[in-house]
This record gives structure tokens, C-alpha cells and sequence, in this order.
């Protein structure tokens, strides 16, 4: 049975003059590890200088693509996408929200003509559970593994050309978050300890691509009861310095698992 625990962990534990021949053995026998024909990919997003955000990595010598992993056989799908995030980000207690499953026959188009992957199990038909994360930028390791060449943060606007279905992935992420946002809470991973208002309606405006009014926004997240007014102000602005604000955890907790209805 072959020894391996991560794709990592796996190329890691050895010298890379060995690596063809432990590559050919992970191609052989990867299968003894992990579920056939199913993976995970994360969308994995961002808030910086009022940027949506989303990681990437890029392969060696190819393309870029998002992080996504193999299913372990005793793990659940939740379980192999928080260590995939885990890897990838060095963050733990993450927000991570399955949104679909894509298994078109054609999504992987071109993979089978893969020299390497040929007669291999990664050769076959897989069908991937995406999941989208929500992490502060700024506490976030970016992390490429030893099949990649980069991990790096991208405009959401600006993503290069990826692999596969990736792009499609990515926008079907979009979608879900943006849905979401109607009847949960967001920002607590997305923002630092400390925020503005403005500030936190600039992170909702740019998830939802519109405009929002100023009074009616914080009217409203103001009677959600899930934010906290601090006696600091922010300084060195050009306008009024305005009040720093935290969420409420015991508050924002709720109103992720109960959910509200239509608050914009």
C-alpha cells in the first residue's frame, strides 16, 4: 500500500532526486489513500485595500488554479476541504460554507491526454464539492505546496486564465456568497477586530457589485443588534473621524444559524 498522507507530506518526506519515481508511485497508488473520483476545490476570499480577494496557486510550469485537494478515505468532505484551507492559509477556525457540485463529464477536458495522468486513477472522471471561505487577509500565510510554483492573492476583477472549470467555480462562488449575504452575516472573517461603518458597507458593496445608502445601511445593521460601538474614533481622515465598531460574537453566531429575511 502506498505511505502517503497529503500530496505534501507526500513529496516532502523525500529528496527531489527521487521525485519521478515517487511520482509515478502516487499516480499507481494514490487510490489505497484517497476516495476515487471525487475532490474538493476552495474558493477562498478575501477584503484588502476594498478588494475582494481570492487565492490562488499556480502550478509548476502551468497554469494558475484554485486550491483544491483529494478526499481521504476516512475523512468527511468538510474535514479534506478545512485541511486543504489549513494548508494553504496556516489559519484555523475558518468560515467555509459548501455552495455546489460540479461533475459535468467535460469539466476536466484535456486532462486524459495527460501523458502522466494516463492509466492512472487521476486519469478518471472526477466530480468536485466546492467550498468558499471567508479569512482575514491580513493574518492569511499564503502557502504554495511542492507541486506548485506560487500562492498569491488576486482581484477578484483581474483572476488569470485557470485550469479546467475553475473560472465557472469561482463565479458560482460569487453567487453563493452574494446570496448569503441577504440573510447572513458577513464580515467577521473578512474584516479586522476593529472597523468604520463605512468600512463595513464598503466590504458589502463590493461583494454585492452596487451601491448601498449610507443612512439606511447602518440604520439597518445597527438593528441587527450584531455590532458593538467603541469609544475609539479613527483618525486622519479628511471628514469627521468616525466610530470603531465590533461585532457582538454571541449576537453574529446566532445570526448565522438563525438566519434573518430580506434586510436590504
Amino acid at each position: 500500500m502506498c505511505n502517503i498522507y497529503t500530496i505534501g507530506q507526500f513529496y516532502q518526506k523525500f529528496m527531489p532526486t527521487r521525485l519521478p519515481p515517487l511520482r509515478q508511485d502516487f499516480l499507481k497508488n494514490g487510490a489505497h489513500v484517497y476516495l476515487r473520483h471525487l475532490s474538493v476545490d476552495c474558493v477562498i476570499f478575501g477584503f484588502h485595500e476594498n478588494q475582494l480577494k481570492v487565492l490562488l496557486l499556480k502550478w509548476q510550469n502551468g497554469p494558475w488554479c484554485l486550491p483544491g485537494g483529494f478526499v481521504k478515505k476516512h475523512e468527511s468532505l468538510q474535514e479534506s476541504a478545512t485541511r486543504t484551507l489549513r494548508e494553504r492559509t496556516a489559519l484555523k477556525d475558518l468560515f467555509l460554507q459548501q455552495f455546489f457540485a460540479f461533475g459535468d463529464p467535460s469539466r476536466e477536458k484535456g486532462k486524459s491526454k495527460n501523458e502522466e495522468f494516463k492509466n492512472t486513477w487521476l486519469a478518471d472522471r472526477f466530480i468536485t464539492i466546492g467550498y468558499y471561505a471567508l479569512v482575514e487577509h491580513s493574518k492569511v500565510k499564503p502557502r504554495p505546496d511542492v507541486l506548485s510554483d506560487e500562492c498569491a492573492w488576486w482581484d477578484i476583477d483581474s483572476v488569470p486564465s485557470m485550469v479546467y472549470d475553475h473560472h465557472q467555480i469561482l463565479e458560482k462562488a460569487i453567487d453563493a456568497l452574494r446570496i448569503d449575504l441577504y440573510s447572513h452575516p458577513v464580515g467577521y472573517n473578512l474584516l479586522p477586530r476593529k472597523f468604520t461603518m463605512p468600512e463595513l458597507q464598503r466590504l458589502y458593496e463590493t461583494i454585492l457589485g452596487k451601491g448601498i445608502d449610507r443612512r439606511n445601511f447602518q440604520k439597518k445593521m445597527l438593528s441587527l443588534k450584531i455590532l458593538e460601538r467603541l469609544k475609539e474614533r479613527k483618525t486622519g481622515g479628511a471628514h469627521k473621524a468616525p466610530y470603531f465598531y465590533r461585532f457582538n460574537l454571541t449576537q453574529y453566531k446566532r445570526a448565522l444559524t438563525v438566519g434573518w429575511a430580506g434586510w436590504f
